[in-house]
């Protein structure tokens, strides 16, 4: 399921199995949902969809109590943060998620911010155990790479390259000549600046400009000088105006004398975000009213055949969003393969990509909100990279003309990045993490008649049940030979302690992993018929009051805290 948008595939899918097995929905339910996997891309909570229960009710009623066999309650429910509240609209994100085996975001720094909109479905887990992982988007190569790129990876690759397990494209295309690259690039910018001249002709002459205006067009731009390109859907978190910040200063940039630039801008706002609409026109008159006519173009009617030219062609593909609103972003993935190197946030896919080696970052990998202050510093920021950075090595060249120092990095960065979020990688990843797993986990609690199915049902029933009759006492802690020693008595009620793991856990430190100790049943019982002592040994590493017992519920076959998410810590 692509984002939340599907997630009534849910349903449907639990009513066929339903009609298949003459089971019921909470079995069909606990069967499917071992098959389902659930891609989020929203980096705000407020993007997903979200329904009125009135709404819910015209359409749904009849389904649920049809087909589905259960109350509108019950569906609704599945929807909502409190169950309990009739109030509270269905979001159809809540239903991918409890619908789902597994759940992930598309880029790393996605996944931890979807980590923390979801933990309020599990609540007093820690963030980081929100069961929500990531795979970073990638983009199907030769849908974007020019003809000069196309044929320079295919002498230093092969023609199949991007079909077959990428094992060797780094290290063949890094045996590629400083000269061999630079005719590439040079040759992907000169059919760039030649379709630019075309596109804005047209546009002019749409728009009924003068003879004077088309025949200017059509001599527009320098096939030798640096490109910047900039293109993508204008809205106000994404600061496609950030650039703008210091008009003067850009202007600057753009007409050095030594070292000129000319930079590409294109995109559109949607038909009812006005402040996206307003933030187009600032560009297109800033162009308008200024010399930087000669250096600067805005293309209208974006769409993909123009970001394909742009991506083959432009020198550094710019993005600067606010962090960390940019779920991943894939317009930065498509220079890649052609050359094209990235000056971005460090947000979406580049948090992840970016080294010094490859490219340029902007800001400090920390968010700041919506701070005009922070903006004016960021917008300074990028200047100073463009005029100290990126403009100087793009023009220092050697005897034979080319720029060592960029060609340097745009070979690390075609080497190492291109195959790193290609499609090939992307698919493949998603096929051995998730769609396998997820296909044979659902063929193992379908069989014979959902045994495995009921079992989950039957567990999860008796943790609904008991859960509350549970209870810590007793704990005890001590250290020699450079160990912790827990001992903690745990009381059960009724619930069966098979249904259950006891851990000792300590959260992550200096960017390491969470620490997950299973704690063992002791020898001795400590008098109740309805309880046991637990032991664990770890290392003193770290200090004794980092690690705290808990309880969560434990079936072999099971997803938890995804398929439940009760749990009980020591206080």
């Amino acid at each position: 399921m692509n984002e939340g948008h599907a997630a009534f595939a849910v349903l449907e899918r639990a009513r066929t199995y339903m009609a298949e097995a003459k089971q019921s929905f909470q079995l069909a339910l606990a069967v499917t949902r071992a098959g389902n996997v659930f891609t989020t891309h929203t980096p705000v909570a407020a993007g997903f969809d979200r329904f009125a229960p009135e709404l819910m009710r015209v359409h749904f009623e009849h389904y649920v109590q049809s087909g589905l066999g259960i109350s509108l309650q019950e569906l609704l429910a599945l929807g909502r943060q409190n169950p309990n509240d009739p109030s509270e609209p269905f979001s159809m994100a809540y239903l991918a998620l409890r619908g789902s085996g597994a759940v992930n975001g598309v880029s790393r720094l996605h996944g931890q911010v979807s980590r923390r909109i979801f933990q309020v479905l599990f609540s007093r887990w820690p963030e980081v155990e929100v069961p929500i992982q990531h795979v970073t988007n990638g983009v199907h190569v030769p849908t974007w790479d020019s003809a000069q790129a196309d044929a320079l990876w295919t002498e230093a690759c092969g023609k199949q390259r991007w079909r077959g397990d990428l094992a060797n494209v780094q290290q063949d295309v890094r045996n590629v000549s400083d000269t061999d690259f630079w005719r590439m690039r040079s040759l992907a910018r000169s059919s760039l600046v030649e379709y630019i001249r075309q596109r804005l002709s047209r546009q002019l002459a749409g728009q009924g400009a003068s003879a004077d205006e088309i025949t200017q067009a059509a001599h527009i731009f320098d096939p030798e000088i640096l490109t910047i390109g900039f293109g993508r859907r204008f809205a106000s978190y994404k600061r496609p105006n950030l650039l703008l910040h210091d008009p003067d200063r850009l202007l600057r940039i753009l007409t050095g004398a030594d070292r000129p630039v000319q930079l590409i801008l294109a995109g559109k706002a949607h038909p009812q975000d006005t402040a996206g609409q307003d933030l187009v026109q600032q560009w297109i008159s800033w162009i308008h009213h200024t010399p930087a006519r000669s250096r600067a173009v805005f293309l209208s009617d974006y769409d993909m055949h123009l970001t394909q030219h742009m991506v083959q062609g432009v020198d550094l593909w710019l993005n600067t969003p606010r962090r960390p609103w940019e779920a991943c972003g894939t317009s930065g993935m498509k220079v890649l393969v052609n050359g094209g190197l990235n000056l971005s946030e460090l947000d979406g896919w580049w948090a992840e990509a970016y080294s010094p080696d490859v490219g340029w970052a902007l800001g400090d990998g920390q968010e700041h909100g919506d701070d005009a202050a922070w903006d004016a510093g960021e917008a300074r920021q990028l200047y100073d990279l463009l005029e100290y950075e990126v403009v100087p090595e793009f023009y220092e060249r050697d005897a034979a003309g080319v720029p060592v120092a960029w060609i340097r990095r745009m070979r690390e960065s075609m080497a190492r990045l291109t195959p790193e979020f290609s499609a090939n990688r992307c698919v493949r990843e998603y096929t051995e993490r998730f769609y396998l797993p997820s296909a044979i986990d659902y063929s193992a609690r379908s069989a014979d008649q959902a045994r495995t199915g009921q079992g989950v049902i039957a567990w999860s029933d008796h943790l609904s049940k008991c859960w509350s009759q549970l209870r810590f006492s007793a704990l005890a802690v001590n250290t020699e030979g450079g160990r912790h020693n827990f001992q903690v008595q745990v009381h059960f009620g009724n619930l069966d302690e098979n249904a259950v793991r006891v851990e000792l856990y300590a959260e992550p430190a200096e960017g390491g992993a969470s620490i997950h100790t299973q704690m063992a049943k002791g020898p001795q019982p400590f008098g109740s018929d309805t309880g046991a002592t637990y032991v664990a040994s770890v290392s003193a590493d770290r200090p004794a009051s980092h690690f705290t017992p808990r309880v969560i519920p434990y079936c072999p076959g099971t997803k938890v805290p995804l398929e439940a998410n009760q749990i009980l810590w020591y206080r």
